[in-house]
């Protein structure tokens, strides 16, 4: 046996564990240097807003407050978190220079000598804002009357025009991820039933235990090192390289033990602050957020609606699928985009459907940004899919058991992307399911495989 398998049934020690419950391990929050600064926000009291005057000078007095970082200190202020897959365009600002698009947005810096002081230092910092009228719903949001607040005229993210990284000769730019295969149209003539189903999936917060923490260093030779709370160092590195206008290979991210993440750490949320600060006073630079700041301002998972129409034999099968979902990115395009396309393919579930037309929308609004959480864009549809079954099921008058077991994919099948089926196994794992549960399956269902 190869040692690749050697661990298959085996305990296995996980390799933290032994720093966990002694308490040696090391967090982010617990790193220090000499000489360092702390970090607090301005941060903007409207959803939507025109940045008027920006006052700094009554914070410039506090004695512990060494300076203030606006959006004129930014080497290149605007950013796309995905940009490193081909993801654009960049749409978000490290600070605004003149709208804020989310209640709780940076707006400023304020670094100071300790953490109280910034804090003091912060909310001394005056800010005029014209508040505009926010775009808080998905549906609204895609109306031809709605404000817009993206730069390039409507509220969603255009797929294949290049955007996404996808640009062909003759292929248009879409307001939303297309999935098509086979003729639904007539798949619907054809239907005994057609079955409708509306799910929605509201946001939350992923609560880590742990809250975003960051300490930037700068080093020698325009160099720095980031020790940060994120799941995705590469993606903290690139976009921080991108934005202070320096060599990737220029900056060393750490990234210890993670107390908690679940998907929340996977964006650079602050990370770039923290880094233009650190340059811009030369000192080492800690921004901890407040569990406060954690609800209002981390990225949650997204808002998620999805409309299903069902078209159905009264034999008991699904002849083809409409579907239509918005996911609410919120006020930047983070890595929404992806998250979209994930949901989009993922619509039929493991289910058989040879005839499907999907649109999948990546809609702004003026919330907080969101982003990853366990799964992501995999667990929201699931969720709408296996109810929209039971659905179809009582509509037809038939076993929820059964219908699955009808719909589900067998191998040599090929799913709604084309993909052909090779590693089917969900009528095996219902077999199991079933006897754990103390169902008992017919003869019938019993003797389906994934092979035939």
């Amino acid at each position: 046996m190869s040692d690749q398998f050697s661990v298959v049934g085996a305990p296995i020690k996980n390799v933290q564990l032994l720093g966990h419950v002694t308490g040696s391990t090391q967090y982010v929050d617990e790193i220090s240097f000499p000489g360092m600064l702390w970090v607090k926000a301005v941060r903007s009291p409207v959803a939507r807003g025109k940045i008027k005057k920006i006052d700094t000078s009554k914070a410039e007095k506090l004695p512990g407050v060494v300076r203030i970082i606006t959006a004129k200190d930014v080497p290149n202020n605007i950013h796309v978190n995905m940009a490193v897959i081909g993801i654009g365009p960049p749409d978000e600002p490290v600070l605004p220079e003149d709208e804020v698009k989310y209640k709780g947005e940076a707006i400023c810096l304020v670094v100071a000598k300790d953490e109280d002081t910034a804090a003091k230092g912060a909310q001394l910092v005056e800010v005029e804002i014209e508040e505009l009228p926010p775009v808080l719903d998905m549906e609204e949001a895609l109306k031809p009357s709605a404000p817009v607040i993206t730069k390039w005229g409507i509220n969603a993210f255009i797929y294949g025009s290049g955007m996404d990284g996808a640009t062909m000769p003759g292929r248009p730019g879409r307001p939303f991820f297309l999935v098509k295969r086979g003729d639904v149209e007539a798949a619907f003539k054809k239907a005994d039933y057609v079955v409708e189903g509306s799910y929605l999936i509201p946001p939350i917060e992923h609560a880590p235990i742990e809250p975003h923490v960051c300490v930037a260093k700068p080093e020698p030779g325009q160099r720095l090192t980031i020790y940060t709370t994120t799941q995705a160092p590469y993606f903290v590195r690139d976009n921080v390289a991108s934005i202070l206008k320096i060599p990737p290979s220029n900056i060393r991210v750490v990234a210890p033990a993670v107390g908690g993440g679940f998907g929340g750490k996977v964006d650079p949320e602050f990370e770039m602050q923290v880094a233009v600060a650190a340059m811009c006073v030369g000192r080492p630079v800690k921004w901890r957020w407040t569990r406060e700041e954690e609800f209002t301002i981390s990225t949650t998972r997204p808002a998620i609606k999805i409309e299903i129409q069902d078209a159905l034999s009264s034999s008991g099968l699904i002849l083809g699928r409409r579907a239509r979902l918005l996911h609410d990115s919120g006020a930047y395009t983070r890595t929404s985009p992806y998250g979209v396309i994930k949901s989009t393919v993922n619509l039929s579930g493991p289910y058989h459907i040879p005839n499907v037309y999907y649109e999948g929308y990546c809609v702004y609004t003026n919330r907080q940004p969101s982003s990853a959480m366990r799964g992501y864009g995999v667990f929201e549809v699931s969720y709408a899919v296996e109810l929209q079954m039971e659905r179809d099921a009582r509509k037809l008058g038939i076993d929820s058991w059964e219908f699955r077991f009808k719909n589900a994919y067998r191998n040599g099948q090929v799913t709604a992307t084309g993909r052909l089926i090779d590693d089917a196994y969900l009528i095996e794992v219902m077999k199991v399911a079933a006897a754990l549960s103390g169902v008992s399956l017919p003869h019938h269902l019993l003797q389906m495989s994934s092979w035939g």
